[in-house]
């Protein structure tokens, strides 16, 4: 079963049920047992072709599934470095299943090489193998929610601060009450010489100022009063409304404008006025992890990692619940709750379409 996504109107889903194939040498057969659901899927549906998140995991013309992150086991197996019985974290389709070419597999975890995802960022094609032990608990949870948004987090800050912050003192991050959002400025908070500043709707204003990582909370509408200095800004929310008022607000005081996610998608392409300041830049995740394997190894850069998140994981956790989506009709309504930014920041949303309700 599939939990598919219109590719022309995100608001229509279906439930596509197929046949299991027989596995080919050197398979393997993932039951995906839940992934997380954040604004950070709405992103990859948005920027769905654009950055070609749907060719990961091929549907039906005009159909596309939504990437998650999420834990899968090892339910059959035609090679001999990856039995039956493991369970894996990684990259999964909102699906019961998901059928791999094993490449290089050790005991660490494994990748899928499928002809269709060779040409993607390798990032996205490894598998980690872990404890089946840990099937269902909370820190599955928060690993599974949180650790791509902490992962995304880690890596922008890790960008800016390989860029000198492009010599900013103000770092504007819109969607401020997002999960990715927060992370990142969280991570500029530990920087003394910048002023942290949220940009979000006005009923989060004050979830956003009480999590206490931001030097100043504004309100969408009042970009008027962002504090003066060379600034830079990470664009969580897409909307071209917002982008446009920083830009008026700054002109070439705006260092850098980075364009990250799209809790706001519906506002992208919005206004046509041409902007001041510098043209929009893309952040791709992968190419910030490609750079750091080479200055500093893969080692050193996991090392890197697992520090940060081990103290990103408890405060994130002591401000997030957790809520079971089961089912592809609850699994559905949280995809389109998120689409429509009508989620509590606080919820963090697993889902599922194999567990029982």
């Amino acid at each position: 079963m599939d939990l598919q996504v219109n590719r022309s109107d995100l608001h229509r889903t279906r439930v596509v049920h197929l046949e299991p194939v027989p596995l080919g040498p050197g398979e393997a057969r993932l039951r995906v047992d839940a992934f997380g659901l954040s604004a950070n899927n709405v992103t990859y549906a948005v920027a769905g072709d654009m950055l070609q998140y749907w060719s990961f995991f091929p549907a039906e013309d005009g159909w596309g599934r939504v990437p998650v992150w999420g834990f899968a086991d090892v339910v059959e197996s035609t090679h001999p470095d990856l039995p039956e019985g493991r369970r894996c974290f990684g990259y999964l389709p909102m699906s019961e299943e998901l059928v791999v070419q094993v490449g290089r597999a050790d005991e660490r975890g494994f990748s899928d090489t499928s002809p269709h995802r060779r040409a993607m960022a390798s990032a996205y094609s490894r598998y980690q193998l872990v404890d089946p032990a840990g099937a269902g608990t909370a820190e599955e949870d928060r690993r599974m929610l949180l650790y791509p948004l902490f992962f995304t987090a880690f890596l922008v800050d890790d960008f800016l601060d390989d860029h000198r912050r492009f010599g900013a003192s103000v770092l504007v991050v819109s969607s401020a009450s997002s999960k990715t959002a927060l992370g990142i400025a969280r991570f500029a908070a530990a920087r003394p010489e910048l002023t942290v500043v949220g940009l979000t709707s006005p009923g989060k204003v004050a979830f956003v100022e009480g999590l206490g990582v931001c030097d100043v909370v504004l309100p969408y509408g009042r970009e008027a009063e962002l504090p003066d200095g060379p600034a830079a800004y990470v664009d969580v929310s897409g909307s071209g409304a917002v982008r446009a008022a920083v830009h008026r607000r700054y002109g070439d005081d705006l260092v850098h404008d980075m364009v990250l996610g799209a809790t706001h998608w519906e506002q992208l392409g919005a206004p046509t006025e041409p902007l001041e300041g510098p043209e929009p830049a893309f952040f791709f995740a992968p190419s910030q992890i490609a750079k750091r394997s080479d200055d500093w190894g893969q080692a050193e850069l996991d090392r890197r990692m697992d520090e940060a998140w081990a103290t990103y994981g408890p405060w994130a956790g002591g401000w997030i619940r957790f809520e079971q989506a089961t089912g592809a009709d609850a699994v559905a309504a949280t995809f389109l709750e998120l689409l429509d930014d009508r989620a509590d920041p606080t919820v963090g949303h697993i889902a599922s379409l194999t567990r029982s309700g």
